[in-house]
C-alpha cells in the first residue's frame, strides 16, 4: 500500500482519478495550487486508487496523506 502525501502546503486544485481506477507508476493523481503555482503530485508505483482523502478546494499541509494506492 502506498500513501501519497502532499509535498507542500496548498489547496487541492484538481483530482485526476477516482477511487477504483488504475494508475501507472509516476503518474500524476492530484494537482495542488500554492503561491499561484500548480504542483503535480504523482504515484511512486502503479496500482489501484483505494481512497481519496481530500476534495477539490481543500487545504492540505506538507506531509498530509491525500491518496492511498494499493
Amino acid at each position: 500500500m502506498q500513501e501519497i502525501k502532499a509535498t507542500m502546503a496548498g489547496s487541492v486544485w484538481k483530482i485526476l482519478f477516482k477511487e477504483g481506477e488504475q494508475v501507472g507508476a509516476n503518474e500524476d493523481v492530484v494537482i495542488l495550487e500554492s503561491m499561484k503555482m500548480e504542483i503535480p503530485i504523482a504515484t511512486e508505483k502503479a496500482g489501484t486508487v483505494k481512497e481519496i482523502k481530500v476534495a477539490e478546494g481543500d487545504f492540505v499541509n506538507e506531509g498530509d496523506v491525500i491518496v492511498v494506492v494499493a
